[in-house]
């Protein structure tokens, strides 16, 4: 047995293929296998097969599915092959064993050929794997969402295989071979530069220069008409080897390189070829790159301990290929700006020849920032000028800077820029001179004016972080406590200061385990202490910062530190603030600009953890009342969004004490509520989880019923947790309303999770509650909810009881909404006690409660349970009139259950092709999902 992703999903069996039927079903067994003996959620293989709109019958039509792969598989032995799909709670898991997949066989036949010292034993392994290929991965289903990102990994991994495979066919000698591996992927994927680089340098090391050049052309034309650009550095290195006539090596020595020492690209050592420095920056053909360097070198050493960061160092190298470039990286305190330029400018001297300028502008210092005719005089000094031909003026000065660099090849490092015009007065005149400016700020001047290329700088990622502990504490301390150092990483936050300084303290005491110094550094409270020594620390980086920043954007970041979610935007600040969404956003432009706030989306912002324990600092004392502010800002806010999804819902009728809303959104539509329920839903339980820390269960509670319309519409999606608490704080309060209302939800997603004996239990204390409260719509939804469930543990006499009282309720209170729910479960339960007249009659008052236009869902379950008691009661005829009026409204509304149902029930008492027709088409909507 072998299950196949790469190309068709198909599962391969001694007897054949089996018969998987269709796209949704092989979309399902593809997102199980790819995440093969890992329980996978019915929300996640939701939004693999449908997105952001899933049908109503979205979990039905995923157990339909799963039950037939499970047959399938059952009748083709897979147990004996140790292959089984499991049920777990609201989960499937697909057990499998990892050599039965393909994908699984491809990622290790890689790993092996990377491993090889042959060339040619290279060559057999990515053979070996590129033939497992069998079409584009994934085939046969619905490549959306999740689906398609899985299929376009997949297939950027079979194209740098192929690339891979290129470059072990070039270490042979053997060119051609290479040139027609490249050819055909180049051909389907005229765009990857990377593919035609590779294609171009083949052709021209196998002798076919001028086909090399051809293709060059064709591409740069190709790119310039569809995407408007200029080739990339891979591709323009490539020409720029051909026009220079570059080696063209013979025979491939053993290391991998060329006859002239050049990588298989041409363009220095191989990427990947044993080597962590990035490559250096480009260096116009006018120039021999063998000039040592000039004796002017005005740079600090380069920094110890430098860890990883090659993806940026790569951009500044592509940064600095331009003409007359300013490279500008911007970043957070701590982040390490600095260690990166310095890093990049050391890597490669000969690439200035004229020499090498710095100057740390001390834009963000407690001493203040120098004197730019200071800077220009150093300069001027380093270049030869005499010191009484220094001009006297900061034009005159940088004028002559201009002039003296204009035929010279240096580089210029500006070190803790605060704004452009600073940058401005200190650029050189040269085109071949490179310009690496540093700055907390993002100086957008600068990109509009001189062209910038934003190098933008973010934290570490954990592996990082442990390796620039490691350069400080040694491999021996790192590796005796792995888990330990990790935890530091990510309480460190990333941030090479927070690591730098958490290594010193560690350094100079070996008594100290890691794990002792992650458990001080876990409490909040203390972190930033932790993580200041002597002169140098967070704290100190960051007040060096905000000492920059105007009176409004202080005020914002303080209150933005009492911020107990992890997202927010200007309605959310401008509640914490007391000013309005204008001044906020205003206000968080100016903190992104200064690093201390990051932008994840527009209008969506975030804070680093450090920050916000810094920013938190500034005004301890606001803590509660910004608390208590952001709270009622999210239950006006979540109250709106829940009026424009479900107008006419009202699940809280009494606001809480000294509630006071500010900056409340409003909502264009149902879809744009129900965006913000969801992409706030996060952010909405942890400030339902701050409020009840804080004690103010009143408000607790409210934020996280008011989110009803998105349990409701993602009823299965886990929100029990979330709901139990929300019961913890009513219960807090004695408030018997709320208690109720919390139950009757709660009641009705473990219903719909299968879980019908807890839901039995809490529901039979809800109208109860609620009757007490005075809450007699409440009681009537409590009491639908309940006969559900007791129908479905056969108390039926109880149900019937229950749903004719939930009828009573809803009518005294003039509630249509409600009347016309509780009668339709009623006809039903009436259906089902074998009462067709009853039922007959209650369907007919639900009916006439509501217009016509409106409940195409509901009106269609009532015209069905019409037609069932008529044929119940020998009225064949209008039975069949009534069923076939639902099936037409379920098909209109695209309500397809609703038509199968009624369908169904046509098919029982009808043999006409039509409906079995009818019925088939419906049935396939609802398996594949429409």
């Amino acid at each position: 047995m072998e299950f196949r992703l790469l190309g068709t999903v198909s599962v391969d069996t001694r007897t054949g293929p089996l018969p998987l039927g269709p796209a949704k079903r092989r979309s399902l067994l593809a997102a199980l296998l790819l995440s093969a003996n890992t329980p996978v959620p019915v929300a996640r293989l939701t939004d693999s097969l449908w997105g952001e709109e899933p049908p109503p019958r979205a979990r039905g039509v995923i157990q339909g599915h799963v039950s037939r792969l499970r047959a399938l598989l059952t009748g083709a032995e897979a147990e004996a092959y140790g292959v089984e799909l499991v049920t777990l709670g609201d989960a499937y898991v697909l057990r499998v064993p990892e050599t039965l997949l393909d994908y699984q066989r491809f990622e290790e036949l890689l790993m092996l050929a990377r491993q090889q010292r042959s060339a040619a034993d290279t060559v057999r392994m990515l053979d070996d794997a590129l033939s497992l290929w069998q079409g584009p991965a994934l085939g046969g289903t619905f490549t959306e969402g999740p689906l398609q990102a899985a299929a376009h990994t997949l297939e950027e991994s079979r194209l740098a295989t192929v690339e891979e495979l290129a470059r072990a066919y070039a270490d042979l000698g053997e060119h051609h071979r290479a040139a027609s591996v490249l050819r055909a992927e180049a051909v389907a994927h005229p765009m990857r530069e990377s593919l035609a680089a590779a294609l171009i340098l083949a052709l021209y090391r196998a002798g076919r220069q001028s086909e090399a050049l051809d293709w060059f052309h064709r591409t740069r034309r190709l790119l310039a008409d569809e995407l408007g650009i200029d080739p990339g550095h891979e591709l323009a290195d490539a020409y720029a080897l051909i026009l220079r006539g570059g080696p063209r090596p013979t025979a491939a020595p053993a290391d991998g390189t060329d006859a002239a020492g050049a990588s298989r690209d041409g363009t220095g050592p191989a990427e990947g070829a044993g080597t962590t420095a990035p490559p250096g920056p480009r260096v116009p053909a006018a120039h021999s790159p063998s000039v040592a360097p000039h004796p002017t070198d005005l740079l600090p050493r380069a920094p110890r301990g430098f860890h990883g960061r090659n993806a940026e160092l790569a951009a500044l190298t592509r940064a600095a290929a331009g003409e007359a470039p300013v490279c500008l990286v911007t970043g957070p305190a701590g982040v390490g700006k600095t260690s990166l330029a310095l890093q990049w400018a050391h890597h490669n001297p000969a690439a200035f020849p004229d020499g090498r300028l710095f100057a740390d502008l001390r834009g963000f210092s407690e001493t203040g920032e120098p004197a730019l005719i200071d800077v220009l005089r150093e300069f001027l000094l380093a270049l030869g000028v005499a010191p009484r031909r220094v001009p006297e003026s900061v034009s005159a000065a940088a004028a002559l800077f201009r002039s003296l660099t204009d035929r010279r090849r240096l580089l210029v490092v500006l070190d803790n820029a605060r704004d452009s015009a600073t940058v401005r007065a200190l650029l050189p005149g040269g085109t071949d001179c490179v310009t690496l400016v540093t700055s907390r700020n993002r100086l957008e001047g600068l990109i509009a004016s001189d062209a910038a290329r934003p190098v933008p700088l973010g934290v570490l990622e954990p592996q990082d972080g442990t390796a620039l502990l490691a350069g400080v504490l040694g491999e021996e301390r790192i590796l005796a406590e792995p888990v330990a150092a990790r935890r530091l990483a990510e309480l460190c936050g990333g941030l090479p200061l927070a690591l730098r300084v958490t290594a010193a303290r560690l350094a100079g005491r070996p008594q100290w385990t890691l794990a002792g110094l992650a458990d001080e550094l876990a409490d909040e409270r203390g972190r930033l202490t932790f993580l200041d020594v002597d002169d140098t620390g967070v704290s100190a980086a960051l007040r060096l910062t905000v000492q920059q920043l105007p009176a409004d954007a202080v005020r914002q970041l303080a209150r933005l530190g009492h911020h107990p979610g992890g997202h927010f935007d200007p309605y959310t600040c401008a509640a914490l603030a007391g000013t309005d969404p204008a001044a906020a956003a205003a206000a968080l432009e100016r903190l992104g600009s200064a690093h201390l706030v990051t932008e994840t989306a527009p209008g969506r912002w975030v804070l680093h953890d450090l920050v916000r324990l810094y920013a938190r600092g500034l005004d301890p004392a606001s803590g509660a009342e910004a608390l208590v502010d952001v709270l009622d800002h999210y239950i006006a806010t979540a109250l709106a969004a829940a009026d424009t999804a479900e107008p006419g819902g009202e699940p809280c009728f009494v606001l809480p004490e000294g509630y006071r809303p500010a900056a409340v959104r409003d909502f264009a539509d149902r879809a744009a509520a129900m965006h913000w329920l969801a992409t706030e839903r996060d952010d909405l339980a942890r400030a339902a989880v701050a409020a009840r820390g804080a004690g103010l269960h009143d408000r607790a509670w409210r934020i996280i019923l008011l989110q009803w319309p998105q349990v409701v519409w993602r009823v299965r999606d886990s929100w029990a947790p979330l709901l139990e608490l929300a019961l913890d704080s009513a219960r807090a309060k004695q408030d018997l309303y709320a208690e109720s209302r919390v139950l009757n939800l709660l009641g009705w997603v473990l219903t719909e999770e299968g879980r019908a004996a807890e839901a039995l239990t809490l529901l039979e204390r809800s109208p109860g509650l609620a009757q007490q409260a005075g809450d007699r719509l409440g009681e009537a939804t409590a009491l639908i909810n309940l006969a559900v469930v007791q129908a479905g543990q056969g108390e039926l006499d109880r149900a019937l009881e229950g749903c004719g009282r939930a009828v009573v309720l809803a009518r005294e209170e003039e509630d249509r909404h409600t009347e016309m729910l509780a009668l339709q479960h009623l006809a039903r339960l009436q259906l089902s006690a074998h009462r067709p007249g009853d039922a007959l009659g209650s369907a007919r008052t639900a009916l006439a409660l509501g217009p016509e236009h409106e409940e195409a869902a509901r009106r269609s379950l009532l015209l069905a349970v019409s037609g069932e008691a008529r044929l119940a009661l020998g009225e064949e005829d209008e039975g069949v009139l009534l069923l076939d009026r639902a099936a037409e409204e379920a098909e209109r509304a695209g309500y397809d259950e609703g038509a199968v149902r009624a369908l169904e029930a046509l098919l029982r008492v009808s043999a006409r092709a039509e409906y079995r027709t009818r019925h088939a088409l419906a049935l396939r909507r609802l398996t594949d999902g429409g």
